[in-house]
Parts: C-alpha cells; structure tokens; sequence
C-alpha cells in the first residue's frame, strides 16, 4: 500500500504521527511510505532519518496527498485540501468529527473518504491510541499550572507546592479519567491539596488507589462545584466524552466567584470545552483573561513534549496502520472490532453513529428546506 505521512496543519503542531521507526516497520513490510518534507522536524526527527528507514521524501502536502492511498496523519487535513482528496482514500488522525463544522463533514463524505479517527479507537472499552496523548497530558498538568500561576504569567504568584509556613494551592479537577488521574497523582505527590471531582464512584476509587489515598475525592454534582471552586487556585477541567461533546460543567457565573488570578485549564477544549468562559487557544499565546481568571485551553497539549508524544502515538498507532496495510481498511475491520469503531466514514458512506447523528438533518433544518 502507499502511505503518506503530511506535516501537521494545526498552529504549533509539532507531533508526527510515525516515527523512523514505524516507518521501517512499514516498508520492510512491502509498503511504500512518502513523508513530507519537515514533517518530523518539530520532534526531532530528520528527514535523513526517515529517507534512512525506507521513505521517499515528497515536497509539499497536495504531493503527499496525491501519493498516499492511506493518509496518516496527527490531526487531519485542513478544509482548504478536501479537494484533493480522492474516493477510497484514507484519512486518518485525531480527527474530531464530533466538533468539526457540519460543512466540512459533509464535503469529507462528498469526496468519498474513509475517516479513521484515533480517538475513537475502543478495545474492551480502552481506547489505545488516545491513552497515551492524555497520560502525556496529566503528566504535563502539575508543571503547566504551576508556572500558570507564576507573577510573570499573570498568575496569582502563589507557589504550587508547599513551602515551610505557607499552605499549599488548592487544585480541583473535574473528570477523573486518564488526564485526570495522572494530574492528580503528581500534585499529590508534589504535596498539593487536590480535590477530584467525577460522577462515577468507581472512576474516584481508582483515583484514591492510585493516589495512596492523598487526594480529596467528592461526588461531581452542582453543589460539589459551588463549594469547591471559591477556594481553587487551579481548577483542570478533564472531562471527555468519546465521539462527542464535552458537557459545559462551569458556568460562567461559577467563574466569578473563582480567586483573582487564579488559573482555569480546560484539557476538555478538543470537545468543544467544559468550561463556559473557554476558547481555543495555542502554545503560542496560550492564555487569555476572563472575568480576572487565566484560561489556557490548548487542544494539542501534548505537543509541548513533541518528541515523547510523537514515540508514544506511533507505538499505540503502529499496529493498527500495519494491519490496515497489510489487509485494508474493511478485511481489517472485519478482524479487528477496535478498528471497525473508529471509523466514521466509509468511502463517504456514514457508518459510526456520530458520523450519522451529525449528518442526519434537525427537524429544524428539515423544515427550513421545506418551506425553500
């Protein structure tokens, strides 16, 4: 099969999506593998490297696109290429096609793709792929918010861990899942007070296990939130909801009553965010001020650390790449049920329920074309 490997589109995107490495894997399989030129730059990896492990360098992203029958890719392409893609082709990143505007969608269908999105990927309810972004993520969180919170990044100048003689920040996270529990198992061990927040029992028993017990945990209701959030330096809203919208949790008017100066870190923004005062921001010009609160909202964050990301995606995503290759898209579905369910397009055909739920007309919209 022929593989393409793009650069990435989106700002501050220094991840790749295979590393020399699984590149060699795929071509002393028999397969023929064309990486755009800098593509693995922003990790650290040459493109004597990858020419080095059997790939054929390619010039610019419409190239890589006419060379490549499966796509793959970190974050999908922008909409400014979908004309170039080509019926049967596959596309394949952290794609998002629950948030991704309705029009594009739609002319990902219209040109007849398949879709493979990696945050998708479920198998026996683990989701392989996006595992390791979102342990990278909690892992970066402690140190993330403690120079958020620093004088010269409009922080309240309240250091993270205790100090002799100084309480330490108060951290609440909201979501007790991969990111989550990985953020909380560093404050903790940092000695921060960190209360977790989740709806389910079993989700902050794992938490409490995992933390030796130095973690504060509680019920996530309404209440819980207004109780808890006064008295937060940092609030971490890791939330997710696979293959759809993260719920907003934070109102606005909760914002409100937060610390001056305290931080909001809303790891959610990838699903459109669970904190109402969020917007996207970049590793660039990472946060921006709210109602006197700082709010970073990065989708890629595990990008700061391109080089591990990039190890840790290519060895979750190898495998399945490998049998796609191998055996395309639908004999590999067929043998794989993880694969089958992170697709969403098949040949432009809807066939995940996110997929069909996005393009299925509202009642609002069906009426409106009726009266057209």
């Amino acid at each position: 099969m022929d593989i393409a490997i793009p650069r990435a589109c989106l700002a501050d995107e220094q991840r790749v999506a295979l590393t020399p490495a699984g590149v060699q894997a795929l071509t002393r399989a028999g397969h023929a593998v064309y990486v755009e030129r800098g593509a693995g730059e922003g990790a650290g990896f040459t493109d004597i490297a990858f020419t080095a492990a059997g790939a054929q360098l390619v010039y610019s992203a419409e190239e890589a696109i006419a060379r490549g029958d499966l796509l793959v890719t970190v974050d999908g392409v922008p909409e400014g290429v979908f004309p170039w893609l080509r019926h049967g082709q596959l596309l394949c990143g952290f794609l998002g096609l629950s948030v991704i505007r309705r029009h594009a969608l739609s002319e990902l269908a219209a040109a007849g793709v398949t879709t493979l999105s990696y945050e998708l990927i479920r198998d026996n309810g683990v989701l392989p792929v996006l595992m390791p972004m979102s342990e990278i993520t909690g892992r970066l969180l402690p140190q993330l918010a403690a120079r958020l919170l620093e004088t010269p990044f409009g922080g309240r100048g309240t250091l993270l861990p205790p100090t002799p003689g100084v309480a330490p920040a108060e951290v609440v996270i909201v979501g007790a899942g991969t990111v989550g529990v990985n953020a909380a198992y560093g404050l903790s061990a940092w000695g921060v007070h960190t209360t977790v927040l989740d709806h389910s029992l079993d989700r902050l028993r794992n938490c409490e296990r995992i933390c030796r017990g130095h973690v504060t945990t509680r019920l996530s209701t309404e209440s819980a939130l207004e109780h808890v959030l006064p008295f937060a330096d940092v609030l971490i809203g890791a939330v997710h909801v696979p293959g759809g919208r993260a719920p907003v949790l934070v109102r606005q008017e909760q914002i409100k009553h937060m610390k001056p100066r305290s931080v909001v870190i809303d790891v959610a923004i990838n699903q459109g965010g669970c904190v109402a005062t969020s917007r996207p921001t970049t590793h660039r010009d990472p946060t921006f001020l709210t109602d006197g609160v700082v709010h970073y909202a990065v989708p890629n964050i595990p990008s700061a650390v391109a080089r591990t990301a990039a190890h840790a995606l290519n060895n979750a995503l190898l495998p399945f790449i490998l049998q796609i290759a191998n055996a395309g898209i639908e004999d590999a579905m067929n043998a794989e049920a993880a694969l089958a369910s992170g697709v969403g397009l098949l040949r432009g055909v809807p066939v995940s329920p996110q997929v069909i739920a996005r393009l299925r007309p509202t009642s609002a919209t069906a009426t409106q074309l009726e009266t057209l």
